[in-house]
């Protein structure tokens, strides 16, 4: 049996991290059932190193009319890929390997702290604060209109940018992980890197403001490997168009040199946001 408690993965070094994922002897904990596709808490032990996390065995997947059966799996080890290629270390350690329900992406789990605040939220607009950025109206209720805003953060303009480098499709709130220190990591990307626009995010905050130097020397270095050996990775878990699309989406922003703006034929925000 896996100890009670088992060491925090996002603290083990990346190359452990990658090493229990795909080797680590995995034994199902339980489901997340709020989850749409089948998604497993497990553990991993590995050389006397027990952590936890996320199984998502493609066999779980649910048909999308937009994204092709059985690709959800290898979109989120995409994700991680562009995440490291950036050194932002936004998405938390996956990989594509064997396990009890047939292949599916594996996650290094990430627990939040119970005393960390929220970034995203929907607060009534009178107690707005005054470091967080309104993105639009969600009702109203005893007189006060309530919005969906978050904090002008520069973590969350990484994960902003990193969305629209991926085509996310839901960023939602709640895919926003806070794990104290002031590090953030986004989580759940298996609707991400389609070829047409698909960017659905809470994170429009940003919007038309100049991207950051750091960032743009970011973007440049990716675009670089895009040609080399991460279009070679992503290539194995996405398709050619899909690929291509990616390099489309970085050249467009460092020719734009901005944060995007929303798209006019797509929602722009999921529903729900949190």
């Amino acid at each position: 049996m896996p100890p009670t408690q088992p060491r925090a993965g996002a603290e083990l070094p990346t190359q452990q991290a990658l090493e229990l994922l795909r080797h680590g002897d995995l034994m199902v904990e339980g489901r997340l059932v709020d989850a749409s596709n089948t998604t497993l808490r497990a553990f991993l032990t590995l050389a006397g190193v027990t952590v936890r996390c996320v199984y998502k065995p493609v066999r779980g997947e649910r048909p999308l009319w937009d994204f092709p059966d059985g690709t959800l799996a290898g979109r989120e080890v995409a994700a991680y890929l562009v995440s490291a290629a950036t050194g932002w270390d936004l998405v938390p350690p996956t990989v594509l390997r064997d396990g009890p329900y047939g292949p599916g992406a594996c996650q290094i789990w990430v627990d939040e702290p119970e005393d960390v605040a929220p970034l995203v939220g929907v607060v009534a607009e009178e107690d707005l604060p005054t470091d967080w950025l309104p993105i639009a109206e969600v009702g109203e209720r005893e007189g006060s209109t309530y919005v969906l805003a978050h904090a002008d953060d520069a973590g969350l303009a990484r994960l902003a940018l990193f969305d629209a480098v991926v085509n996310n499709a839901d960023r939602k709130g709640g895919h926003v992980l806070h794990t104290g220190g002031g590090h953030l990591h986004g989580v759940d990307h298996g609707v991400c890197f389609h070829a047409d626009e698909k960017l659905r995010t809470v994170l429009w905050g940003f919007v038309g403001r100049p991207l950051p130097a750091e960032a743009r020397a970011v973007l440049s270095a990716v675009h670089h490997d895009l040609d080399g050996p991460l279009g070679a990775n992503l290539a194995a878990v996405l398709t050619r168009p899909e690929v291509d699309a990616t390099v489309a989406r970085v050249t467009r922003l460092l020719s734009t040199g901005v944060f995007p703006e929303p798209p006019q034929h797509w929602p722009a925000v999921p529903w729900p946001p949190l």
